[in-house]
């Protein structure tokens, strides 16, 4: 019997299809993240090497890399900070489900990438490794039965977009010592400046 070598990233989205789905990115809240003075510059995806599982419905690399772009500059560009980030997402794995038998034999969608972050200031890299996410579909009435069954291929390379770039800002937020805070604004200062400056000419006058 001749052994067959499954690529790590493969190995890890099959290990994906045994854990809970993941939380929906598709709803974008009042209360975000805390990135300081974050502001999303570049946001680079590159999926021609993305390796399809089988039975996946088939992806284009343009495809995902148009949807994860777009989700990007939907979630992290709400972020209006000065100092500027590029981020880098390499697209390694993925299943986007076909039809199934509903409740029986339903594929779940996943997807793996890689992620990094630059500091255009600096030139650098952030992170010393490249990040890892597997993300799968979302629980919903949808997907409970398979998407497959229920949603176009465009509907669930939607959905597991908006869940890998839910995923990259929670990894941004939790490594908050990579964006300094955000400084007070000019118009700030500006009113500031008019107060002292009312308060040492009120001084003087007494």
């Amino acid at each position: 019997m001749v052994a067959v070598t499954v690529p790590r990233p493969i190995k890890a989205l099959l290990v994906a299809f045994t854990v809970s789905a993941c939380a929906s990115g598709a709803e974008l809240r009042d209360e975000r993240a805390e990135l300081g003075d974050f502001f999303l510059s570049h946001a680079i995806v590159v999926a021609d090497d993305a390796t399809p599982l089988p039975g996946s419905r088939p992806a284009e690399a343009d495809e995902w890399e148009e949807a994860i772009v777009s989700e990007m500059r939907r979630r992290l560009g709400r972020y209006d900070g000065d100092k500027l980030y590029h981020i880098g997402v390499n697209v390694q794995a993925y299943m986007i489900a076909p039809p199934g038998i509903p409740l029986v034999l339903s594929p779940r969608s996943a997807l793996g990438v890689t992620v990094d972050l630059w500091d255009d200031a600096a030139g650098e890299k952030l992170n010393a490794r490249p990040h890892r996410i597997i993300v799968g579909e979302a629980i919903s009435g949808e997907t409970i039965v398979g998407s497959g069954n229920t949603q176009t291929r465009e509907q669930q390379m939607q959905n597991l977009a908006e869940n890998v770039v839910l995923s990259i800002e929670n990894w941004l937020a939790s490594n908050s010592d990579w964006f300094p805070p955000k400084p007070e604004s000019t118009e700030s200062e500006g009113i500031n400046a008019e107060a002292a400056a009312e308060l040492v000419e009120a001084g003087g006058a007494s």
